[in-house]
């Protein structure tokens, strides 16, 4: 026994073995026409049947089920067949079947690819292809291959002639729907030595960008101005002082430490405001801008012209007349709890191995920022900072071929002087209580005690 039934019409159709009759009922039992719209075909050697809902599928059924007739009738009728079912996926379409037990599966129906007609291996980029057209789009979307037809664009293509023009075959690719967004470009990627011998290959070919002329002269300006206010570790002749050792578990802050930090600290920020002047473009902003700028700035500039004078060899910085202090007589000096964040500083702009042409660059970097509260011109201050990082982007990569991170790496340097710019502000107040009323250098508390800029 063999039964039929339509997903839409719902129909059951009944065939014996000892009888060919065809008898179509409803899902209640009752007889009735055959469905219409249905077409359906008959084996003249076995009852197989095989028809198609014209109304919901066209031509073909795209789906098709399972059921184990015994389950739904009665007893008596159980010893009939079953309905079978073709699963299916999206390399073929099934057509809904029913055959008695003994009968064999009918042969799957493949789709065809449809860009070259060959047997489709599925969905690919939007559309059923096969596995050499789905391939040959990938390649030529991950290298971004410019092809050309040898003869007018309008190549035939089919399984036999596919690779005979490539132009025409990708154009054929993209008019049945392969969606260039769907290719994934990492695929692309080299794999293990050969990945590291191209990348290091590219690098060596990295040709440093020329710096253009006007670009030059600002250059030369503001490393002049640079060295010419602060002087670098190699042109100071360095002096240390006698042991501090006697009131370091007594004292919080060193007293005379403190006095000699803080007189160079002062003469620190009448050199950075005399930088401030000389950077080109300065001049041209207002009084209170000019004013915000320096007062925001002091903390990191004083740090970064400190640490840019930090020995590796003896882990020790120098100020700009040749006093060294070692870690432990910087924190005694009015560093305290900072010291550390400081030094830590320090030895990764060591690191970096900067010249003093940037170490001035960066300083007019941290001074002409756009982002301090209460300016008055801040569209102005952005139109002076564009050819200091411009500036400073290529004189970067000039120097270091090899190291295209060089610059986002100085960047990140202005983000943690500001860090530890907005903590040395905190350490002022708390020094202001712990050092003796009154010796609290004006200057240092006008320049360093600041608010939110």
């Amino acid at each position: 026994m063999e039964c039929i039934i339509s997903d839409q019409q719902h129909f059951k159709h009944y065939s014996t073995s000892s009888s060919p009759a065809i008898v179509y009922c409803d899902l209640q039992g009752a007889p009735c026409r055959s469905p219409p719209k249905q077409h359906a075909m008959t084996s003249p050697h076995t009852h197989h049947v095989t028809y198609v809902d014209l109304d919901r599928f066209g031509t073909h059924v795209t789906g098709s089920f399972a059921l184990d007739f015994g389950k739904h009738f009665s007893s008596s009728q159980s010893d009939g067949g079953s309905i079978c079912s073709s699963g299916t996926t999206s390399d073929y379409e099934a057509v809904g079947c029913v055959t008695s037990p003994d009968s064999p599966l009918p042969p799957r129906v493949y789709k065809p690819c449809c860009v070259c007609g060959d047997r489709s291996s599925g969905y690919h980029y939007g559309v059923s292809s096969c596995e050499g057209c789905k391939g040959f789009f990938r390649r030529s979307v991950q290298k971004n291959v410019q092809y050309q037809c040898p003869r007018e664009s309008n190549c035939f293509i089919n399984k036999s002639n596919r690779s005979r023009c490539q132009f025409c075959r990708l154009q054929k690719c993209l008019a049945v729907g392969m969606l260039r967004e769907s290719v994934r470009n990492d695929r692309r990627k080299k794999r293990g030595k050969e990945k590291q011998q191209v990348s290091v290959h590219k690098m060596e070919l990295y040709t440093p960008e020329p710096i253009p002329e006007h670009l030059n002269e600002f250059i030369q300006v503001l490393s002049e101005a640079h060295t010419t206010t602060s002087p670098s570790l190699k042109d100071i002749n360095t002096f240390r002082l006698n042991s501090t050792k006697n009131s370091q578990d007594t004292e919080p802050v060193n007293m005379d430490l403190w006095t000699k930090f803080s007189d160079r600290s002062t003469k620190c920020i009448v050199k950075i405001v005399e930088f401030a002047k000389l950077i080109p473009g300065f001049a041209e902003c207002t009084i209170s801008d000019q004013i915000t700028l320096i007062k925001a700035a002091s903390m990191d500039v004083l740090v970064l012209r400190l640490c840019s004078r930090y020995s590796t060899e003896h882990d020790t910085m120098t100020f700009s007349d040749g006093l060294t202090l070692n870690e432990h007589e910087m924190r005694s000096c009015g560093f305290g709890p900072i010291t550390q964040s400081v030094y830590s500083f320090a030895k990764s702009l060591a690191r970096l191995d900067l010249d003093e042409t940037e170490i001035g660059l960066l300083s007019a970097v941290c001074i002409i920022c756009p982002d301090r509260l209460d300016l008055e011109e801040p569209k102005k201050v952005e139109e002076i900072q564009n050819p200091l990082l411009e500036a400073l982007r290529l004189h970067t990569r000039q120097r270091r071929p090899k190291d295209p991170l060089i610059f986002p790496r100085l960047l990140m340097k202005v983000a943690d002087l500001r860090t530890i710019s907005m903590r040395g502000s905190e350490r002022v107040v708390t020094l202001n209580m712990e050092i003796p009323c009154g010796t609290m250098p004006p200057l240092i508390s006008e320049m360093l005690l600041r608010g939110n800029y």
